[in-house]
C-alpha cells in the first residue's frame, strides 16, 4: 500500500489537472475559482482577506496574479480601492461554473459514503493538527 503523503500528492494532482480542464472554457483555474468563491462568500472582501483565506492553497504572488486576472476579466470589481466583489455578470457566470463542479463533485465521489467522505477529512484534518502543534523555529517553514 501507498503511503498517504502519496495518495494525498496524486488526489491533488488529479483534482487540479481535471477542475483545470473542465474550468478552461470558462477562463479559470482551480485557483481562480477557489478566489472567487472567497470573494463570493464576503460582500466586499479585502485582498488580504482572500490572500488569507487560500494560504494554504497558494502562494501570494500567485493569488495576486489571480486576483488581478479576474479583475481584469471582469469577474470581480473594487467597489473601493481595498476590496472586491463579485459582479452581476460574474456571479451570473459562477453559477454556470457551479453546475460543473457539481457534476465533477459527484463524479469524484463516485462509490464514496459521505460517511466515508467525512471520516478522511476528519483524519486528514487531526493529521495537520498534529503535525502544526509540533512544528519549531525553521522548521514551520
Amino acid at each position: 500500500m501507498k503511503p498517504i503523503g502519496y495518495w494525498l500528492n496524486r488526489t491533488d494532482e488529479a483534482l487540479t489537472h481535471h477542475m483545470n480542464g473542465m474550468l478552461d472554457e470558462f477562463g479559470l483555474t482551480r485557483i481562480a475559482w477557489q478566489v472567487l468563491n472567497v470573494v463570493e462568500d464576503t460582500a466586499q472582501i479585502s485582498d488580504t482577506d482572500v490572500l488569507s483565506a487560500l494560504a494554504a492553497n497558494a502562494d501570494v504572488p500567485t493569488l495576486t496574479a489571480v486576483i488581478e486576472t479576474v479583475l481584469a476579466d471582469g469577474w470581480v470589481t473594487r467597489p473601493t480601492s481595498d476590496r472586491l466583489t463579485l459582479t452581476s455578470d460574474g456571479r451570473r457566470r459562477l453559477a454556470k461554473v457551479a453546475e460543473r463542479v457539481n457534476a465533477f463533485r459527484e463524479l469524484s465521489m463516485s462509490g464514496i459514503s459521505t460517511n466515508e467522505y467525512l471520516t478522511a477529512v476528519g483524519v486528514l484534518e487531526r493529521m495537520t493538527h498534529n503535525i502544526e502543534a509540533h512544528r519549531t523555529g525553521d522548521a514551520a517553514g
